[in-house]
């Protein structure tokens, strides 16, 4: 009898001399008693006893054993769809199936049964991407381990998914790439139970199409390199799919082991950059290759991702005054809100919060500035003799402009198509009031994507949040004269409102504090104040990533001292994950933050008139490693020939074409056509090293070893700004998948 936490094999003969076919998973075993099984189909395994020991060197097959199904504790059973599945026995080099258990209480019985059936339509298959090459350094907060790889075979339909990596992964995510947009196909905590779970039944993966996968690490804790390897004190990095394909086409193991390319990985979701919260309940003891190793967790175990700044963007001058506001376009261009030649100080308003420069009149420059992300070069130039004194700026579904005017006391909708219309002002024009017709220097504007709402934060002089329909008719309010008796905003300068969660986020400047409330009611949710924002939060942002996250920027305060910088925030646990900060100039009055799709956050710091852009460490190495080896023609011919995902692996090749491009720079052109040319006729060639019968994981690893206050109630300048005198799945865990029949291939 074998004692607990035993892992144990045992080889079940396939019959070889018809097909058979795998339609069903079901394990029979409860999480008191199995702690997780793997099964591997073979052609021998390593003993034919009844049961062995496969824990130690013995291992499970003599030759390629090649991973069927996965089961752990928690874990919800994985349903083949009907008329799918796997083809073992005769010619599918599969004479045997060895089930590995890591037992629990050893007592019971053969925990897990297979069902055999007639002829499916269908067969199922397992495509693996791993990572070969990743190093971890020690102390370091991120490693992504990028692996792509273009499909070049019939279409194949993913039903579900699994994650693995060892101690230091915290998120693996897989997405199918067509036409430039990556579509999820699975995402999770390899720190949960690493079985099979529903993959995203909306994409399939066709040819043309890329599959790619990034594993994100972190090296905190350790003190030596990590490398890839076989050992619980190594890591790995790998995503499996398990899909179907018509039996006509029938690939049943595939597999990808190329890294991704640097342009390609710009473009991955944020999502992928962040780590999903485990609790320690879900923690789960991790199995590979015959070694138990246990996982840890705490709530302190932060962050595993870092932003720095790109000290190369923007790649032309932008010519800016004090930038105020920042916004996304539909279209994922930046919108920049500026001040021009203006400049808001000490004496640009009266006690009673009344505008004195009006004499100036209306910045000549244009005020509104449309960027393209990646480069920084203008795209769209308006807002000419519009705006006094800009602040806030936001955009809703039809790429309106919403923004605020603290001299005008306005807010604005203008038309985003340069004809500079006002088509909704709000307010009256230079005159300051607290009803629900004036404002009083707003400082921000939030639109609800859904409704049309619009939320206004109110600002310097009134201390309030107030709710407009889409066509400008007041809703409601709320903030200094609610009835909870809560502390009242003191400068409420930024908003954003949290489409997944039909939430408005308020930055509540001088009390420094994030307040969070119900959209439709106002009610409030909760409260985010941290010492390290040193009393003052000056804009915030958000982004529906991982359980969601919060961005802010804080300012200086006369009554705290605490470095200006960005901060990343758990929505849900409300930690800081991440603090950021320019690399050569500092901030001095960081006012107004974006964060893109991909994950790249902007700051508009109005004291020194720029903006700046930050990006994961990940693309910072890239982008300096594109920097130390500048091949804008190489760049330009990886693109038609469309290789991105494919990097040049073969030795020998590599070497001697970069030793070319640079001894002989006029031959450039003609050795990457050449090349191009070489990469074309051998692609189809080469289609095997995608399409395996089985990988051998054992002969691999073996071969990789201060402030002054004037003005409206102390608090009206920007001065109190900053011009302080100068420069703040399924739900079901058994849910019936069915086959939908391929399309005919196109040729």
């Amino acid at each position: 009898m074998f004692q607990s936490d035993t892992y144990l094999c045992m080889a079940f003969p396939v019959p070889t001399s018809q097909d058979a076919y795998i339609v069903d998973f079901i394990p029979r075993a409860s999480m008191e008693t199995v702690h997780h099984m793997l099964l591997f189909g073979c052609q021998t395994p390593v003993s034919t006893s009844s049961y062995w020991d496969c824990g130690s060197v013995q291992g499970t097959c003599e030759d390629e054993a090649s991973i069927i199904y996965a089961w752990a504790r928690n874990a919800p059973p994985t349903k083949l769809p009907r008329d799918v599945g796997f083809k073992v026995g005769r010619n599918s080099g599969m004479s045997y199936f060895v089930l590995q258990i890591h037992y629990g209480d050893v007592s019971h019985s053969y925990p897990l049964n297979c069902g055999s059936h007639q002829r499916q339509p269908f067969i199922a298959g397992i495509y693996l991407l791993m990572a070969v090459d990743t190093v971890i350094l020690p102390g370091k907060r991120v490693t992504n381990a990028d692996i792509a790889c273009d499909y070049t075979s019939y279409p194949i339909y993913p039903f579900a998914f699994r994650t693995h990596t060892h101690h230091l992964g915290k998120v693996v995510s897989g997405y199918r790439i067509r036409d430039g947009k990556w579509s999820l196909i699975g995402r999770q905590s390899p720190q949960l139970p690493q079985a099979f779970y529903p993959a995203n039944k909306e994409v399939n993966v066709k040819y043309g199409d890329t599959i790619a996968a990034r594993c994100l690490f972190t090296g905190e804790g350790r003190t030596s390199k990590t490398y890839i390897g076989g050992t619980s004190d190594d890591e790995m990095c790998n995503f499996y799919i398990m899909y179907y394909m018509d039996s006509k086409h029938a690939i049943p193991y595939m597999n990808c082991m190329e890294t991704g390319s640097r342009e390609l990985f710009q473009h991955i979701p944020a999502e992928a950059n962040t780590p999903i919260a485990v609790s320690p309940g879900d923690m789960n003891s991790m199995m590979h290759m015959g070694r138990i190793h246990t996982h840890t967790h705490t709530q302190t175990e932060i962050p595993y991702f870092h932003l720095e700044q790109v000290s190369t963007w923007p790649q032309s001058s932008l010519q800016l005054g004090q930038v105020s506001g920042l916004a996304l376009d539909t279209d994922s261009n930046l919108v920049i809100f500026h001040r021009g030649d203006h400049h808001w100080g000490a004496d640009s308003f009266n006690s009673k919060a009344r505008y004195l420069q009006r004499s100036l009149g209306p910045i000549q420059q244009s005020t509104i500035l449309v960027v393209d992300p990646d480069k920084g070069y203008i795209l769209k130039a308006s807002g000419r003799n519009m705006f006094y004194l800009p602040h806030g700026i936001t955009t809703d579904k039809e790429n309106n402009y919403w923004v605020t005017d603290v001299a005008l006391h306005q807010v604005l909708k203008v038309s985003s198509d340069g004809s500079d219309r006002t088509l909704l002002a709000l307010g009256e024009a230079f005159t300051p009031g607290s009803d629900s017709n004036h404002f009083c220097q707003p400082t921000d504007v939030a639109v609800d994507t859904e409704t049309g709402n619009i939320f206004v934060s109110d600002g310097y002089c009134n201390a309030r949040i107030l709710k407009f329909s889409a066509d400008g008719k007041y809703l409601s309010e709320w903030g200094s004269s609610d009835r909870r008796r809560r502390i009242p905003f003191r400068i409420p300068h930024s908003l954003v409102f949290l489409p997944n969660k039909q939430e408005v986020c308020v930055a509540d400047r001088e009390n420094g504090r994030i307040q969070c409330f119900i959209a439709e009611t106002g009610e409030f949710v909760k409260e985010v104040k941290k010492e390290e924002f040193g009393g003052e939060v000056f804009a915030i942002t958000y982004s529906p990533a991982g359980n969601g996250l919060i961005f802010a920027v804080n300012g200086d305060s006369p009554y705290y001292s605490a470095p200006l910088r960005g901060f990343v925030i758990d929505y849900s646990t409300k930690d800081i994950l991440d603090t950021f900060n320019p690399e050569k100039k500092e901030f001095k009055m960081p006012h107004d933050i974006a964060v893109t799709k991909d994950g790249s956050v902007f700051v508009g710091d109005a004291g020194n008139k720029s903006v700046f852009k930050f990006t994961t460490e990940t693309a910072i190495q890239e982008k300096q490693s594109v920097a130390q080896q500048p091949q804008p023609q190489v760049e330009a011919e990886e693109k038609k020939s469309k290789s991105a995902a494919k990097p040049i692996r073969e030795q020998g090749v590599l070497p001697a074409i970069i030793t070319t491009l640079l001894l002989i720079p006029l031959l450039l052109v003609i050795t990457i056509g050449v090349f191009i040319c070489w990469r074309k006729n051998g692609m189809y060639d080469n289609r095997s090293s995608k399409a395996v019968g089985s990988l051998n994981l054992g002969n691999f690893f073996a071969s990789h070893k201060g402030y002054s206050r004037q003005g409206f109630d102390q608090l009206s300048t920007e001065g109190s700004d900053q011009e302080r005198n100068d420069e703040d799945s399924s739900d079901s865990e058994n849910e019936e998948y069915s086959a939908v029949p391929p399309p005919q291939s196109s040729s």
